[in-house]
């Protein structure tokens, strides 16, 4: 999949990027070579030079489910990809995975970088040289049931605006994507008179969230909110993508702290027709489709799902895929309930349609 533009136009945006990144390390001091990380840990010299006439992004989160296969749209894109983690475990892994064919690197180049989510100052040097910045981090607590409460909101929000001041202070950025979720566009007051359609101008209501402890969804729409705002205040160019349960191969064994923490309150989605699922490499790809039209048509939120839960035969499958009792999934509902809402990725459909070949996103 890749998008349609003329010869002309892509040299032009390949001489002016390469004229950004040399002013951008002309203003910014060097990584220190780290001895103990070699190969893949690089220096941001040694990533200067391997990026040549690349385009170069970083994604945060790298080696998730999602991050993963961002990082692997990316790479099949002709991005080179910069992947922050945060212990060498993570360097090794990413060795295995280059060596397993998990990450199809091809002529690109895939980094890892080490940095704190919640050091600003590692970001800011994270980031050096790179264009753009997808924050896909979410964050677990082994306390909570699901594996993140209510205090997990707050570091979420604060991890962000961290990833956002980092971005502003690094001349290179231009763009960031965030994932959020459509846990932050469907969670509302049922008393309201509200619109039929939920889609991107959605927004789920912080007071329900906290009353039925929707931590996840509270976190999502919290961070997506002050990022917003903060992207506003720096003059930083945002999308977000609100993705609905991120499903595909193995998606519990590789995912079950997000696929549990998001179906809190499943039943109450099933019954009102917002239990949504979105496979793992079509979200992927809309990431990388949004960032790669941000500076063309490209602007603001994006819903993404593929499949909405609507029958007993769905919850019943979605079920034993994650081993809960089928009324964890759709409670006690009949099967003819009448869905209250519907939901609209028509801003989404219509992107990737103008912008995209041999695209494999479906309504």
């Amino acid at each position: 999949m890749g998008f349609i533009e003329t010869e002309e136009r892509k040299n032009m945006e390949i001489e002016e990027f390469k004229r950004t990144v040399l002013l951008a390390c002309a203003g910014l001091s060097r990584r220190k070579d780290d001895e103990e990380f070699k190969g893949l840990h690089a220096s941001s010299k040694e990533m200067d030079d391997d990026y040549g006439e690349e385009k170069l992004v970083c994604v945060t989160s790298g080696l998730s489910f999602l991050g993963l296969a961002i990082v692997n749209r990316l790479l099949v894109r002709g991005y080179s990809v910069r992947i922050i983690v945060d212990n060498p475990d993570d360097i090794e892994k990413l060795r295995e995975l280059e060596t397993s064919g998990q990450i199809m690197t091809g002529n690109n180049c895939v980094r890892a970088v080490m940095a704190k989510l919640c050091e600003e100052e590692s970001l800011c040097e994270a980031f050096q040289g790179c264009r753009g910045v997808f924050h896909t981090s979410a964050f677990t607590d082994p306390a909570g049931l699901s594996g993140y409460t209510k205090s997990m909101a707050e570091i979420e929000v604060k991890a962000c605006e961290n990833v956002i001041k980092a971005c502003s202070r690094t001349c290179s950025v231009r763009n960031i994507v965030l994932t959020s979720s459509l846990l932050a566009c469907v969670w509302h007051d049922s008393s309201n008179n509200l619109s039929p359609v939920i889609n991107h101008q959605s927004w789920s209501d912080e007071s329900v969230c906290i009353d039925k402890k929707l931590w996840y969804a509270l976190g999502k729409l919290k961070t997506e909110k002050a990022a917003w705002t903060m992207a506003k205040d720096k003059g930083l160019k945002l999308v977000t993508i609100c993705g609905g349960l991120v499903t595909g191969p193995e998606f519990y064994r590789r995912n079950p702290t997000a696929t549990l923490a998001y179906l809190k309150g499943a039943p109450d989605m099933y019954k009102n027709g917002l239990l949504a699922t979105i496979d793992v490499m079509k979200l992927a790809d809309a990431h990388a489709s949004v960032f790669q039209a941000m500076n063309k048509t490209a602007f603001g939120r994006y819903i993404c799902y593929d499949r909405v839960i609507e029958s007993e035969y769905q919850a019943e499958k979605l079920a034993m895929q994650i081993g809960v009792p089928v009324n964890k999934i759709s409670g006690n509902e009949p099967e003819n309930v009448q869905a209250r809402f519907e939901l609209s990725d028509k801003k989404l459909r219509t992107l990737m349609a103008r912008t995209c070949r041999n695209c494999y996103y479906e309504s």
